[in-house]
C-alpha cells in the first residue's frame, strides 16, 4: 500500500475526542505530497501542498506508514534522521494519539 493510500485511511481512524480543540494542518512531504486538515472535530486528507501548514513531516513513504501504524517510534525516527520536522513539534508529537492504531493496522 502506498503512503498516500494509507493516509486516506486516517479519517476513518480519527478520534475526535483525542483531538478536541485542535485546528491544524499537517503537511506530509512524501513521494506524493499530501496534507491533513484537522478542524471542528473532523479530519480530511488532501493531496498536494498546503499553503498554511502548522507542521511539515518529511520522511520516506515506508517510514511514514510505519510511524502512523505505531511500528516506528516518532522520537527514534527524529533522532536517527528518518523524520525531519518543520513547525509545531508539539503538534507532531500529539498527532499519533488522534488516531486509533487498531483501525490503521
Amino acid at each position: 500500500m502506498s503512503a498516500i493510500d494509507f493516509l486516506k485511511k486516517l479519517p476513518a481512524a480519527f478520534d475526535a475526542s483525542a483531538a478536541a480543540g485542535t485546528d491544524a494542518v499537517v503537511q506530509f512531504a512524501i513521494s506524493t505530497p499530501a496534507h491533513l486538515v484537522i478542524k471542528g472535530g473532523a479530519c480530511e486528507v488532501v493531496e498536494g501542498l498546503a499553503g498554511n501548514a502548522d507542521v511539515t513531516l518529511t520522511m520516506d513513504d515506508d517510514d511514514l506508514v510505519s510511524l502512523l501504524k505505531g511500528d516506528l517510534n516518532g522520537m527514534t525516527a527524529f533522532m536517527t534522521g528518518k523524520l525531519q520536522l518543520d513547525g509545531d513539534m508539539m503538534l507532531a508529537q500529539r498527532m499519533t494519539s488522534f488516531f486509533d492504531a487498531a483501525k490503521l493496522a
